[in-house]
């Protein structure tokens, strides 16, 4: 399992490092105020990690939807240079509230501060983690052919260190890969 998390968070790494090295005729997607009732600009992820602002690049940032074995799987993803949040829904059925919590490992949502140099030594924080009960809640208020919005929080924890971060405030509005 460890092995598969170092192969995936690599992945990503990458992933992160070639799209954090194109160009764009914008400098960057401005951050979005976030209050208890805002909302995400269209294409990015926007929260609060620890209190400080974090609003994703739309260039590195999607929904993905899949189907197998009958079940359906939700996955979100939005990345800075610096920062990334992934937010995944096994079993998901459209509209609702999924909670994040030690009894259903199926959802799960990461905050990742990957080291593009050295990706083995990047830093993610997962939540659920062994013991935590009920860390967060992700809320899909609209579903389309084209696209997915919401909400979300969660406290997540470093493996590695346990350290914790608190991520509050987030909100989504995705375009589907």
């Amino acid at each position: 399992m460890k092995k598969l998390k170092k192969i995936m968070l690599l992945v990503m790494t990458f992933s992160l490092s070639i799209f954090s090295s194109c160009s764009s005729d914008d400098d960057a997607t401005p951050i979005v105020p976030i209050g208890s009732n805002s909302s995400a600009g269209q294409g990015i992820i926007v929260a609060k990690v620890d209190g400080v602002d974090f609003s994703s690049l739309e260039i590195t940032s999607y929904a993905s939807k899949s189907t197998g074995g009958g079940q359906t799987t939700l996955v979100m993803q939005g990345n800075t240079q610096s920062q990334a949040i992934n937010m995944i829904i096994n079993a998901y059925d459209g509209v609702g509230t999924y909670e994040l919590s030690d009894d259903n490992v199926f959802r799960s949502a990461s905050y990742i501060e990957p080291n593009i140099s050295d990706p083995f030594n990047s830093q993610t924080w997962n939540a659920p983690y062994q013991d935590s009960g009920l860390v967060g809640e992700i809320v899909i208020t609209e579903d389309s052919d084209t696209k997915v919005i919401g909400t979300f929080y969660f406290t997540c924890k470093n493996a590695n260190d346990d350290s914790i971060k608190n991520i509050t405030d987030g909100a989504f509005d995705l375009n589907y890969q």
